[in-house]
Parts: C-alpha cells; sequence; structure tokens
C-alpha cells in the first residue's frame, strides 16, 4: 500500500488550512477549520471537510466557501507540485454536532 494519499491529504488540509485563514474573508467571530480531507486514488479530486463555530454560522461559511473555491483552488494550484493537482470540493463535517446530539441522548437515559 502506497503513502502517497495520506501525504497528499496531509498537504492539502495544510495548504488549504493557511489558505482560508489568511485570504479568505469571514465575519468577525466565525472560524473555519479543516478537519479532514479525502483524496481520490488518481488525485483528481480532493473532499475537504470543514468544521464552523458558531454553529448558527454554519450557512453563512458554506455559502462563503461555495463564493470563493476558485480564489481558493488558484492559490490551492500555485501551491501544489503533484501533478495532477486534485480539484477541491468542500464539505461540512457535521461530526462534532452529531456527536453532541448522542452525548444528550445518553444523558436523558
Amino acid at each position: 500500500m502506497s503513502d502517497r494519499i495520506p501525504k497528499i491529504n496531509t498537504l492539502v488540509k495544510q495548504y488549504i488550512g493557511e489558505i482560508i485563514l489568511r485570504d479568505l474573508s469571514l465575519k468577525p467571530g466565525v472560524f473555519v477549520t479543516v478537519s479532514k480531507v479525502d483524496t481520490s486514488p488518481d488525485l483528481r479530486y480532493t473532499r475537504v471537510f470543514v468544521s464552523i463555530f458558531p454553529e448558527k454560522e454554519t450557512d453563512y461559511a458554506e455559502k462563503t466557501l461555495i463564493k470563493e473555491v476558485y480564489h481558493i483552488q488558484g492559490k490551492f494550484n500555485q501551491k501544489m507540485t503533484t501533478k495532477p493537482i486534485p480539484k477541491i470540493e468542500f464539505k461540512i463535517d457535521t461530526t462534532e454536532i452529531r456527536a453532541s446530539e448522542i452525548e444528550e441522548l445518553l444523558k436523558k437515559i
């Protein structure tokens, strides 16, 4: 099994995180964090899972990411040295939300 995909995932996570931090204009108090990256074996696509705080700003942050995806992709293309360069797709990571919901249900039992 090749180590290439996990290494690519680590690089993508680092680069996209830096781009979001430096170049994405969000409302004050809204934080977007890259939580997980899934790159296809052929390196053509990468899913970037982001968590957003506070949760009530999820729609706003998601719309901003979708609106700025071409700008983010362009900055990402400049940093990546692999060929092909994966196309970015953003997904909202709901793992923490689900975990807190399950925790609340368990407390009720």
